[in-house]
């Protein structure tokens, strides 16, 4: 009896974290109504203005790993330091409400890697870079020194 007690408490402990992890990947990080090449050309004027690339990543609120690196990237202190001192961001959508077909053209197509995918433009615009994430992966997050070495690599001024 002491044990199914136990058991029922756990449980009980358990699913309430569980349940609000589980919420947090499905936040709303992409918004579908937005214009992709709006946000791009957006994104590229105040990279210029501040000297920074424009780090896209190219998903939607469908995809678990999209939400997973958008939270990882804004919890981990230094990753979100390294994004913000470095990069303005876009979160592109590609969904069926809104696949943002002539931004991912100009983009030169990135899916083709999965999602998400990033890629970095320098501050005239010119695509640098496209990452496929699963390499930046390790279980069921993310590496950070391979995030690092990432976010590094292609920073203003790295190259």
């Amino acid at each position: 009896m002491k044990l199914l007690r136990t058991l029922i408490l756990v449980f009980l402990f358990i699913l309430p974290i569980s349940l609000i992890a589980q919420e947090k990947e499905k936040e709303k990080v992409y918004n579908t109504e937005l214009d992709g090449m709006e946000q791009l050309d957006d994104a590229i004027k105040m990279a210029k203005e501040s000297n920074k690339h424009v780090l896209v990543q190219v998903g939607g609120n469908w995809c678990p790993w999209c939400i997973r690196f958008h939270n990882y990237s804004k919890d981990d202190p230094d990753i979100n330091k390294l994004i913000n001192d470095n990069y303005i961001v876009v979160k592109l959508n590609m969904s069926p409400e809104n696949k943002n077909e002539e931004a991912l053209a100009r983009l030169e197509k990135p899916g083709r890697f999965g999602y998400p995918v990033f890629v970095i433009l320098d501050s005239r615009g010119k695509r640098i870079h496209t990452q496929d994430s699963g390499l930046l992966e390790q279980d069921k997050g993310y590496d950070k020194r391979k995030v690092q070495t990432f976010l590094k690599g292609w920073a203003p001024g790295s190259f």
